[in-house]
């Protein structure tokens, strides 16, 4: 019998266009199961997961997060032969402009702030510089955490709008966003961090449905992850002794960087919290690239039909207080 969780984790994969596959499989679930976000205590999400959690967070209802991509995917994902001759066919500069997926999250989400968000969120990007110039500091990139958390590191004066961008500047796709990129290169399954971070906080405040402000620690054995993915994609590079260089390795390593340690992720929490962790994450029957906005249709149907009763169980017996 698995023991009922005292705080539950809601982590969202990255996957650029794919994530409207979690928003479809959330509002299923959500549907079936109205308690279910109304429970969780923090959304955690890089990337596309990222607009997913802040976007729950901050009161958005999963089909409206499903129509952000049948909507605006091609608005988002949107090339000119202006901006290709520009940047030499993706050469020199990135595919696509940041402007009109900044309009779209602005529309959204204003001028708010991660502190006007009730629920607990964290959010994966990379820094790529610490701008330490002191001569005896250490200069340097580093994962960047961005949550709403209280404390002295709490980033709850950060814009919602920016923290977006910075956790979606996946290279070659996205510009660089005020010196951040894809959070997907260290964390595109941010689930273990999420798990970091209710172990570390120990002081945190009732969850946003109401009732007065409560301070609690947070173990282990209180957590529970529901942990939803973008598709698990047919990928693989032929050959025992393949002899690459540079040019070889351009796309492939970017890939095998924001996919490779999504296993990784989900072998800890499984290891770590074994019947309190969920993985829900569907095969696709090809790889589809991030800004594929063709493929919108069909993991819509891929979500639609996927058998949701075994993780509506578990969030029934393990995951619901």
């Amino acid at each position: 019998m698995v023991r009922m969780a005292r705080y539950q984790i809601l982590s969202l994969d990255g996957g650029g266009i794919r994530g409207v596959l979690s928003a479809v499989l959330l509002s299923r679930l959500a549907q079936a199961e109205p308690r279910l976000l109304r429970q969780v205590d923090l959304y955690a999400g890089t990337s596309t997961g990222a607009v997913l959690a802040l976007g729950l967070a901050a009161g958005l209802d999963p089909e409206q997060l499903v129509a952000l991509y049948r909507e605006h995917g091609r608005d988002v994902f949107a090339d000119t032969a202006i901006d290709n001759f520009r940047d030499l066919g993706n050469f020199v500069g990135a595919q696509y402009s940041a402007a009109n997926f900044k309009r779209l999250l602005i529309r959204h989400f204003g001028d708010k702030r991660l502190r006007d968000i009730a629920p607990r969120v964290l959010v994966a990007t990379f820094d790529l510089d610490n701008e330490a110039f002191d001569p005896q500091s250490f200069r340097t990139w580093k994962p960047k955490f961005f949550h709403n958390f209280p404390g002295a590191d709490s980033d709850g004066a950060e814009r919602v709008v920016d923290v977006a961008l910075r956790s979606t500047a996946a290279p070659t796709y996205f510009p660089v966003y005020q010196g951040y990129i894809d959070g997907g290169v260290v964390a595109n399954n941010p689930a273990m961090c999420a798990v970091a971070q209710a172990l570390s906080t120990a002081r945190l405040t009732a969850r946003p449905t109401g009732g007065a402000a409560a301070s609690r620690t947070v173990r282990l054995e209180d957590l529970a992850v529901l942990s939803i993915g973008t598709g698990r994609a047919p990928q693989h590079i032929a050959g025992q002794s393949a002899d690459w260089g540079l040019s070889q390795w351009a796309r492939p390593v970017i890939d095998i960087m924001i996919n490779g340690g999504v296993d990784v992720v989900d072998y800890q929490a499984a290891h770590l919290l074994g019947g309190r962790y969920l993985r829900l994450n569907p095969r696709l029957d090809s790889n589809i690239p991030l800004d594929a906005v063709e493929a919108v249709p069909a993991l819509v149907t891929l979500a639609e039909s996927i058998e949701l009763g075994p993780a509506l169980d578990w969030i029934r017996q393990a995951f619901l207080r």
